[in-house]
């Protein structure tokens, strides 16, 4: 329900807004605008499920291998111990521990094509157990927080867009991104738990958390104490062997288990296929609305607003210039892109200042919650998605806040 009315609130205010630049400021471009924007955002909708075919096609065969083959079943018994806490509904050592396991390790190495598959691999693991198969569960919210809270190790493609751009330290917005998902992952898992009461502080929580916070702060180390031109090339590599070491291991593992390996493959593909097809009423739905209210001028006249806000109060406004990123990243990921790069080609501003500086990690700080509840929620047809979209923006507000805070630590 909750999607039902931002979508309906996206279409209103739009034409609210443009009715009121037509009216007052004869602005008779701004209608055949909108209606332009409907059927751009409606064909790029309809490219990105087909452009998502290939990855989910290839990646959910390979899952289809390491199901047959064992891995998924090790993976999900080594999780087991935390997973069965945050998500008390899936029943100990399930199947679905496994793709899961892997979505959130692919999003947390920047590696977004082959996290999606995943995601919608796990999606469907969790709607079997799912009693009312239109209704979200608790276990899909949480999974869905945790996922658009966007926890990531290595922003690669951040720090290429900022190379192409000419920054001197492409990789300077690391350690800032790392932290902002940080707390914006924290804040996604603490606003899910308090409303599905689950324990925090239990030992078994607090051991992994643990785990991960050592990991996150032992890589902040090395990558601190390496040259900054360095960080991509060894990130971007890291990040391959990774997964490519996944792929060996599944078919190794297939092979052991004497697997048709390839079979499999074909299996699992046919399935990414349907799913791709599934995903795109949902997609392009949410990308209209998402054109509709930005080609309206409405996120323009929020940004101004906040900027009047704060210069009001007395405060640094040099942020300000990098808030339609924050504004388009819960929407669109391509939208939010599109106000970074904007940011970076702003002859008064460019990639090296603080604005393109706090843009980055605006762009690095989250998921895009709203292309991950249609794409994701569609695919298993859900239509109550309860309270997963207000979760989902606590974290993003974190995260967008944490990013300016941090920026101004590390770069002002």
């Amino acid at each position: 329900m909750a999607l039902n009315y931002i979508w309906i609130a996206f279409f209103v205010i739009a034409f609210i807004v443009a009715l009121v630049k037509l009216i007052f400021f004869g602005d008779v471009e701004v209608f055949p605008a909108i209606l332009q924007s409907t059927f751009d955002m409606a064909k790029s909708g309809f490219e990105i499920s087909i452009g998502l075919t290939g990855a989910l096609t290839l990646w959910m065969g390979i899952m289809k291998i390491g199901e047959k083959g064992g891995v998924v079943a090790i993976m999900s018994k080594a999780i087991s111990p935390l997973f069965t806490r945050l998500f008390p509904e899936v029943p100990k050592n399930h199947p679905v521990f496994g793709p899961m396991l892997m979505n959130f390790s692919m999003n947390f190495l920047g590696l977004d094509n082959a996290a999606t598959p995943m995601g919608l691999k796990t999606m469907e693991g969790l709607q079997e157990l799912n009693p009312d198969k239109k209704t979200a569960t608790n276990a899909q919210i949480m999974f869905l927080v945790l996922n658009t809270s966007g926890l990531t190790l290595i922003p690669v493609s951040i720090m290429a867009y900022r190379a192409s751009n000419g920054a001197a330290n492409p990789a300077d917005i690391f350690i800032p991104i790392l932290l902002s998902t940080y707390f914006s992952t924290l804040a996604g898992l603490i606003t899910v738990s308090i409303i599905q009461k689950i324990n925090l502080l239990n030992k078994v929580v607090l051991a992994y958390l643990g785990t991960l916070t050592i990991i996150i702060v032992a890589a902040l180390i090395y990558f601190s104490s390496i040259p900054q031109e360095q960080v991509t090339v060894i990130s971007n590599v890291l990040a391959s062997i990774i997964l490519l070491g996944i792929v060996m291991l599944f078919i190794l593992m297939g092979m052991k288990n004497k697997v048709n390996v390839y079979e499999a493959l074909i299996e699992g593909g046919k399935d990414g296929f349907n799913v791709a097809i599934k995903i795109i009423p949902y997609l392009v739905a949410i990308l209209v609305a998402i054109g509709v209210f930005r080609t309206s001028g409405a996120l323009d006249y929020i940004n101004d607003g906040f900027r009047w806000f704060f210069e009001a109060i007395g405060m640094n406004t040099d942020f300000v210039e990098a808030l339609p990123v924050a504004w388009m990243k819960p929407l669109s990921g391509s939208g939010a892109r599109a106000a970074m790069l904007d940011v970076y080609a702003n002859p008064a501003l460019g990639v090296d200042s603080f604005a393109g500086k706090v843009a980055s990690v605006l762009q690095g700080s989250t998921e895009t919650t709203f292309y991950v509840l249609a794409v994701y929620f569609g695919a298993v047809k859900i239509k109550n998605s309860r309270y997963a979209a207000g979760a989902g923006l606590a974290a993003d507000f974190v995260g967008v806040v944490a990013a300016i805070i941090i920026s101004y630590i590390f770069f002002y």
